[in-house]
């Protein structure tokens, strides 16, 4: 490593670096003079569809609880970094296009409809297709587990970088109770949450949960009111049936709906030669102020009002049955909707009135799953074993509305847009009202079998071996309602639009899998090397053109030929070796992995201005290091220090990448890390204090794979203070999310149609609040 790199990677806080001298010092000085020495909790996990201590598992994964979660302040997937850095959550401008999770640097790489995640989400069970299913507030969520690394055997759908698991707090079937939460804080925000819990017949129980909250957004616009406003509403409804032991069965249902002004809110960062035509006479025209030009004052400006609805429904029914000793059926039967409705989408992003869109993604997802897992003694040359076998199908329909319509200033301003290249205004038509109405079904079909074994040749040598195989049939089409029919119109006169109509379909076949040793020094020490391949189905780029431009139309160029709308599979070879240890006298632990990805054919997508295309990389790689650290302090304090550092995330030198070619992947810092000192303890009698303060760090990074924008590292701060009674019956604390308050663009893109203007999502200022809760 060069000086200059050696200097880059040294940017981390020293808040950071000094962690790790605290915990060993500290460690040291309390096991010299400690009476009485706390110890850290087993953590459970069911990484491997089995509960087991997390500290005996071969797989990198992170656990949080409820508690942890309260404590960080986390109840959605926005700031689920907090949790572990090797996870981040990005979404732009339509969480049914743009949400994104990443592990580890790896993720959904661009915009696309089409994609489904290289991250699975998993909550009680049932597989979500799309990362902003995972939007939504969580609702009486027991815990979260962040399974980090291909997946490619137990979650092998989608799942060639992770998989983040939601478990639903179960039914009761001994004790009547509720507890709720009220919260108020900045953005005049409100959130308030409320759960039941009832007994019934002794062997049964209902419980019931809902929320709801409003939030304004932290876009101000100059001439009043905000962008990017929320206000979740949503009910869970849960039956527990134990009627033997032998048999249980838990049916969950679920509703939630958000009525958003939302999510074009965004701030312009770099100004193109048409701003001062924007800001100067398009946006006064219409008798509005032009947002500051101060990045730090968060203000925007635009022509319409973003109208945002999404709902998700659904119910899953998990039956388990203990055939007999050892041998368990378990059934996962499943139906989802999801649906995302946006009219009045502002996408020129500015407040001259040049182009709306009109967009919609609803699906419809049912699937099953039955795994049969069980317990052997003595099996061959291995002492004891156990095992999952599995089959599991997944439907999906898919339907995606999208129309394109000019606003009545498009006119004027494409008449000088086009004037700097020498055509004459009025030659193009960009005339007010609909240009453009698509509509783009599709269907997915997925079949799986699988099997999973865990084999213990001696007390301290084990092995896993896992594989599945995958079949996934899909469909995609683009059907055209309508198109400006003038020979002129815009898009036609610049060889964009409309694109040739097309139906088509793509099928795949996939091994994937999981081979895994693990070596057990001692009982608080356990060492392990894991071969994991993961696979991420391809798919019908579903867009308006993604069977290529007018030039590949037949009915406006005679003879032109449509491109071919699919893309590959992408797969995920990867190979971890890990060390989890307990230490000194269990009030330390720590869990570290060095891991190395070499990914093929990896799904690109990116937005060229005017048109969104899907590639396949030949090759990528990602390889760096993970370490989490946990240590009791003393009975009352306790630190979190966790780091991933990312010696590599690049795309290869594959001619299709252009100007990627050999770049490092958007959204993928070379160091991130996270540090957390918690304190609680009893100051009265019957009377807890707690508080907890954290640092997330984030290096420089570039924030998207369509430009080579960049942003600097980042440091943000949370704390929280709370007060309330021993006994659990109620609490209220005061908290704080980014309490610096800085200010940053997340994500970069090239404004459509503004030439070289880039435009900025960013990230959420400071916020703070009040929230009380209670049980009983």
């Amino acid at each position: 490593m060069s000086a200059t790199d050696f200097k880059h990677h040294t940017k981390l806080p020293l808040t950071l670096l000094a962690a790790a001298v605290m915990t060993s010092t500290a460690s040291h000085a309390l096991a010299a003079g400690a009476e009485k020495r706390p110890v850290l909790e087993e953590i459970v996990v069911t990484a491997q569809r089995r509960t087991e201590s997390q500290q005996e598992v071969p797989v990198a994964v992170t656990v949080a609880s409820v508690d942890d979660m309260v404590a960080a302040h986390v109840d959605s997937i926005s700031n689920i970094q907090q949790i572990s850095p090797s996870i981040k959550f990005d979404v732009t401008n339509s969480a049914a296009n743009s949400a994104n999770i990443l592990i580890r640097g790896i993720g959904t790489v661009g915009n696309s409809r089409a994609f489904e995640g290289a991250v699975g989400v998993f909550v009680d069970g049932v597989y979500r297709t799309r990362a902003g299913q995972a939007m939504q507030n969580w609702l009486d969520v027991e815990s979260l587990q962040i399974l980090r690394g291909p997946q490619g055997t137990l979650f092998g759908k989608n799942t060639s970088a992770g998989a983040l698991i939601l478990t639903s707090q179960a039914p009761d079937t001994e004790a009547l109770t509720a507890n709720y939460e009220l919260s108020a804080g900045s953005y005049d925000s409100q959130m308030m949450r409320a759960m039941v819990n009832v007994p019934i017949a002794g062997n049964s129980a209902l419980r019931l949960a809902a929320l709801t909250g409003e939030r304004d957004g932290y876009i101000e616009n100059p001439n009043g009111g905000d962008y990017n406003d929320r206000s979740p509403r949503a009910v869970k409804a849960q039956y527990l049936f134990e009627g033997s032991d032998s048999f249980k069965l838990h049916l969950i249902a679920d509703w939630s709906k958000e009525e958003n002004n939302c999510c074009y809110g965004q701030v312009d960062v770099i100004d193109g030669p048409l701003q001062p035509l924007i800001d100067n006479f398009l946006i006064p025209a219409r008798g509005l102020q032009a947002p500051s030009s101060d990045f730090e004052d968060y203000e925007q400006v635009l022509s319409n009002d973003t109208d945002q609805t999404i709902e998700d429904k659904g119910a899953v029914l998990k039956i388990e049955w203990a055939l007999a000793d050892n041998l368990t059926l378990n059934s996962v039967s499943s139906y989802r909707k999801w649906e995302i409705d946006q009219q009045g989408m502002d996408a020129d992003f500015s407040g001259a009135n040049i182009l709306t869109i009109n967009e919609g993604l609803k699906t419809e997802t049912i699937s099953q799953e039955f795994t049969l897992s069980g317990v052997v003694n003595e099996f061959g040359p291995f002492q004891s074993g156990d095992y999952v076998l599995g089959l599991y199908y997944a439907d999906e329909d898919i339907e995606a509305p999208h129309q394109l319509l000019w606003g009545d200033q498009a006119q004027t301003y494409f008449d000088i847009y086009l004037s700097a290249a020498g055509i004459p205004p009025g030659t193009a038509d960009a005339s007010e009202g609909l240009w453009s109405d698509v509509l783009m079904p599709a269907t997915s079909k997925s079949y799986a079998a699988f099997m999973h074994w865990n084999l213990d040749l001696t007390d301290k040598l084990g092995f896993t071996v896992g594989l599945r195989y995958s079949r996934d049939e899909k469909e995609g089409a683009m059907i055209r309602n309508y198109f400006n029919p003038s020979p002129v119109a815009l898009f036609r006169l610049l060889g964009v639009q409309p694109g040739p109509e097309y139906s088509d379909s793509f099928d795949d076949d996939a091994v994937s899998g999981t081979l895994s040793a693990k070596y057990q020094f001692s009982e608080d020490l356990m060492a392990y090397l894991t071969y994991s391949r993961g696979y991420k189905s391809g798919g019908v780029n579903i867009d308006n053109t993604g069977a290529g431009t007018v030039l590949n139309n037949p009915d406006e160029v005679p003879g032109a030929v449509p491109l071919d709308p699919t893309y590959k599979s992408e797969y995920i070879d990867g190979i971890e070796l890990g060390l989890k240890a307990d230490y000194w006298d269990s009030r330390a632990r720590s869990n570290i992995a060095l891991f190395y990805n070499d990914i093929t054919d990896l799904q690109i997508a990116q937005f060229i201005g005017t048109q969104f295309t899907i590639d396949n990389a030949a090759d990528a790689e990602v390889y760096g290091l993970e370490m989490e650290n946990q240590v009791l302090l003393s009975q009352a304090v306790s630190l979190n220090f966790d780091i991933t550092y990312l010696a590599e995330a690049s795309f290869g030198d594959s001619p299709e990448l252009g100007s990627l070619a050999n770049r490092d992947f958007a959204q993928a810092p070379d160091l991130t890390g996270n540090l957390a000192l918690s304190a609680e303890q009893e100051i009265a009698s019957g009377l807890m204090l707690s508080g907890r303060i954290g640092l997330s760090y984030s290096g420089d990074q570039y924030t998207n794979t369509s430009n080579d924008y960049t942003r600097d590292a980042q440091t943000e701060y949370s704390a929280s203070i709370t007060l309330g009674a021993v006994s659990g019956l109620w609490s209220v604390a005061a908290w704080c999310q980014n309490c610096s308050d800085e200010r940053y663009v997340t994500q970069h893109f090239n404004s459509p149609l503004q030439g070289p203007d880039a435009n900025g999502y960013v990230s959420a200022p400071r916020t703070y609040g009040l929230t009380l809760r209670g049980s009983f």
